[in-house]
């Protein structure tokens, strides 16, 4: 019943934007450029080992953090359209570079793999966040003529603790060998298909390495990761 309230609020009640506070519209056209960003290579700092090469659209700061938050912990669903395309441009280069570089099958279709929230945070917020904004971005390249698939085979194996206030090696720690790609799910899926793992925010990429090895153990063979947005970085631009 949450979720259905959630997403039937998401859609008919008025807002204000979510991003800036200006009346009466969802999202104004600044911020939606804000969101849109422009999709570029992003690392976290220190750089662990085991990353797959990240795309990022925009910064985690001002308008794109505010819509972030707003669709990912307050139900505001109507922001994946926006959020969704974001991620589509960043999946678009992180395929294409991975594709080159890699080799492999250049006709098969794209495999977009969601990084899986913890079933408490699910039900928690009354929807997947990331899984709805893979979707969309899916949607987004198929209209654009791209091959492109939603894997959603990774699961949470185990608990693991908020990461919040958690530094780099904290978190690749909390979630070393907490997911596991659902067994014959992930063979039907991936072939020689590339992956590129998708997320809403990348901080250290420890939930991108430990979504990487689960896939990798599984037979999939990951290209690269495209997420929203990272955290600003000290004389580094998107």
């Amino acid at each position: 019943m949450r979720g259905w309230w959630r997403e039937i609020a998401g859609l008919v009640l008025p807002a204000e934007c979510a991003g800036c506070g200006a009346g009466r519209c969802v999202l104004c056209e600044e911020c939606r450029e804000e969101v849109r960003g422009r999709p570029r290579r992003a690392w976290p700092e220190p750089v662990p080992d085991g990353l797959p090469p990240v795309y990022a659209a925009a910064w985690y700061a001002d308008a794109v953090r505010e819509v972030l938050l707003a669709h990912k912990e307050r139900g505001a669903l109507v922001l994946a359209e926006a959020l969704g395309g974001a991620l589509a441009g960043a999946v678009l280069r992180a395929g294409a570079v991975g594709r080159a570089r890699d080799g492999g099958d250049a006709g098969a279709p794209l495999m977009l793999v969601p990084v899986p929230s913890a079933r408490s945070a699910v039900a928690r917020r009354g929807h997947d966040p990331v899984r709805r904004l893979a979707a969309v971005a899916a949607g987004v390249l198929r209209r654009a003529g791209e091959r492109v698939c939603v894997a959603a085979v990774l699961r949470q194996r185990r608990a693991v603790a908020d990461q919040v206030g958690l530094d780099a090696s904290e978190r690749c720690a909390n979630v070393a060998g907490a997911m596991a790609a659902v067994g014959g799910v992930a063979r039907r899926w991936y072939g020689d298909a590339p992956v590129v793992l998708v997320d809403d925010l990348m901080t250290t990429g420890a939930s991108l390495i430990e979504a990487a090895r689960a896939i990798g153990e599984a037979g999939g063979r990951v290209v690269g990761a495209a997420v929203v947005a990272v955290p600003p970085r000290r004389g580094r631009r998107l």
